[in-house]
């Protein structure tokens, strides 16, 4: 089985373990992306913690949720964005100003669209929360 966006569906689990209010849920993919992915949203209060479980055939995440996210996911295609263009992509993906978070993959690391502006960089887009 060939996997396409390990992301997408990693965020798309979670979802659906929030829809139907399980409060864990194990991931099978695990990647540096992922891992910085759900550090983010752990520090932003939208998950609670997770622990990487090693494996025979690869490691899985354990991963307490909060029932705190609304909806989020992936942006497809992984737009490249100048660190002044970050409000045009706010206003397309997140409901309303000051709420929600774009996920941005840097120069200088995965990051948040309000840190990323903060510190004047450009990156690609990876997914949004709220």
């Amino acid at each position: 089985m060939v996997l396409n966006d390990t992301l997408a569906n990693v965020l798309s689990q979670i979802m659906s373990f929030e829809k139907i209010g399980k409060k864990e849920v194990i991931i099978k993919y695990d990647s540096k992306i992922i891992r910085k992915t759900l550090d983010v949203l752990k520090d932003k209060k939208y998950i609670g913690s997770y622990e990487v479980i090693n494996d025979s055939k690869g490691n899985k995440i354990k991963l307490h949720l909060l029932s705190n996210i609304n909806k989020c996911g992936v942006i497809k295609p992984r737009y490249s964005v100048k660190f002044d263009d970050y409000e045009k992509f706010e206003q397309r993906y997140l409901p309303s100003k000051d709420f929600g978070l774009i996920i941005v993959s840097t120069s200088k690391g995965i990051m948040t669209n309000d840190e990323a502006k903060e510190k004047g960089v450009g990156g690609r887009l990876l997914a949004y929360c709220y």
